[in-house]
């Protein structure tokens, strides 16, 4: 009778321990509390280091997501690679598995006699476990072909070898992704997608036949290039990817890569700028830069002589012209400073650099959304647009906002060098600039984008008023449509249009070059349209109403 009450008894400690939730009571793997500290620590590459069982591959691909941020201090980059490469030694050295199944991961190990007479292919479907197929190019775009030559290198140790072909999903964070990529501006491994190469426990290095990895693509834009890289464990403190002993054949949707040794392979798909072509758009942007300078320096002079001071401090439309002008000119003078980097150069000053710089592209953006909000009150609101002190709140916004964005960008010390590099990796230009790139798509990127939305939604009401104005005799109408065209490319001006150029450069070259030629002559295109604006002219059209509400109207009174 004491047996089965002590067995009562033990059952019922057992309920009660699960159900308070303690953990480790057990030593299988299911029975971890997921918020244990090695859950949370597992991160750091230590915790499931040696163990390859479903539950601890399942568990550590967890931080392919967790460690997307490289100031992760639960993340060790360089542990977690090194449990991956391990991995593959594991799969040819003590799994007795033949194939791995997982949503991120695809393997495949089988024996292979080194005394075979034709090269062997692996379908690599992203989707299916590799196998061995025929050699068919068009119903196995993903394959790699290992040459026949590579197994009878291995005869003289055995006459038989294990190996292990994998296809490894690592995801958009900063795993597997190294010093190179971080350098570089929208660097990335083509799909996130690794394959992984080993035959038994020799290191194959030197082939005298390569391997081929064939990896399909859709079609690229122009300026990005794809280059064939293996994963080098001898470069840096964690590793970086090299392209040594590999050479790389791009067609339209297909790349195959030839390498001479075995281990973990990719294509990192990167922007490309070579050297003559950075030249000629520097020397464009700098000759238009220099130009905008100059008839930015006129508009303040003539808005300055043109108008009494009493004059002047009555107008909205033209201190908010000068404040982008003001901008726009210190912003072309920042750009040519920072083009002329010195080697030399402190870190602390490369800081400096980068903040001015960003701050006054920053101060850009806002006056050109403040200038769409101004044309918004006079042109569709048009009443009830008070407000006390209206000048001294926009400045506010169009020079403290952008201050504080730098303030918070500079403390979490995302300034520094910026490299742009060509496609055999030779230094194009260095600037100081972003050193995160984080931080880059937040404040500059998704800042502009916020700011240029609402700046062509701006315009596209004011292109609706304009022309559906009635037109005072028939016989006008064309004239009045032609001026009301030519008010929309001044106002375009001041609200930046020229800026969304920017979006269309990933279409080729052709797109960057427009780019960089209109939009270094904003200030040439200001200047012309404050000319037009405020001289003395008929009063006649769209046209001219729009600029008579800039001269006439005010929506404050200081």
């Amino acid at each position: 009778m004491g047996t089965p009450r002590a067995l009562g008894v033990w059952l019922l400690l057992l309920l009660l321990l699960l159900a308070s939730g303690e953990e480790n009571f057990t030593s299988t793997p299911a029975s971890r509390s997921p918020h244990s500290e090695d859950s949370r620590n597992v991160c750091l590459g230590l915790i499931n280091k040696d163990h390859y069982e479903t539950f601890y591959l399942e568990n550590t691909a967890k931080c392919f997501t967790k460690c997307e941020r490289s100031s992760n201090e639960s993340c060790d980059l360089g542990n977690l690679q090194r449990y991956w490469l391990d991995y593959e030694n594991y799969l040819v050295e003590g799994s007795q598995e033949k194939a791995m199944n997982l949503s991120f991961l695809k393997a495949l190990v089988k024996n292979v006699s080194t005394n075979i007479s034709d090269d062997l292919h692996f379908s690599l479907t992203p989707s299916q476990i590799p196998g061995q197929v025929p050699e068919d190019k068009h119903k196995f775009p993903d394959r790699v072909r290992l040459p026949r030559s590579l197994f009878a290198s291995l005869q003289g140790s055995r006459s038989e070898v294990r190996l292990a072909v994998s296809v490894l999903d690592i995801g958009a964070g900063n795993l597997f992704k190294g010093p190179r990529l971080s350098l570089e501006n929208d660097g990335s491994v083509l799909n996130n997608r690794l394959v992984g190469l080993r035959v038994g426990r020799t290191r194959v290095t030197g082939l005298v036949e390569p391997l081929e990895i064939t990896f399909s693509h859709q079609r690229l834009p122009p300026n990005m290039t794809l280059t064939c890289v293996f994963w080098d464990v001898t470069k840096g403190s964690t590793g970086d990817w090299s392209s040594e002993g590999c050479s790389t054949e791009f067609s339209t949707e297909r790349t195959v890569c030839r390498c001479d040794h075995l281990t973990f392979f990719a294509l990192l798909l990167r922007p490309v700028l070579d050297e003559v072509t950075v030249q000629a758009l520097t020397k464009i942007s700098q000759a238009g830069c220099g130009a905008s300078m100059v008839f930015l320096a006129f508009t303040i002079i003539f808005a300055v002589l043109r108008f009494s001071l009493k004059r002047f401090e009555s107008e909205d439309a033209l201190k908010i012209h000068v404040a982008l002008s003001v901008s726009l000119f210190l912003l072309n003078l920042t750009f040519f400073i920072n083009l002329e980097h010195d080697p030399k150069l402190s870190p602390v000053a490369c800081w400096t650099r980068g903040a001015i710089f960003h701050y006054f592209l920053l101060c850009v953006f806002t006056w050109m959304g403040l200038e769409a909000f101004h044309l918004y009150l006079l042109i569709i609101r048009v009443f009830n647009t008070y407000f006390g002190h209206y000048f001294l709140k926009l400045s506010l916004v169009g020079w403290g906002l952008p201050a504080l964005m730098v303030i918070g960008t500079g403390g979490a010390n995302s300034y520094g060098l910026y490299t742009i590099r060509d496609q055999e990796r030779r230094i194009t230009l260095e600037l100081c600039w972003f050193s995160n790139k984080t931080a880059l798509y937040i404040t500059v990127h998704g800042y502009f984008l916020v700011t240029y939305l609402l700046n062509t939604v701006v315009l596209g009401l004011v292109a609706w008023k304009i022309f559906t104005l009635p037109s005072a005799t028939a016989g006008k109408e064309k004239r009045q449509k032609w001026k009301g065209v030519l008010t929309l490319l001044g106002l375009s001006s001041l609200v930046g249009m020229t800026w969304g150029l920017a979006i269309l450069t990933p279409l080729g070259l052709s797109t960057i070059y427009v780019f960089a030629l209109f939009n270094s002559f904003q200030g040439v295109f200001i200047f012309c349209w404050i000319i037009v604006l405020y001289f003395p002219r008929p009063s006649t059209g769209p046209s001219s109403g729009t600029a008579q509400a800039e001269q006439t109207r005010t929506v404050s009174q200081e």
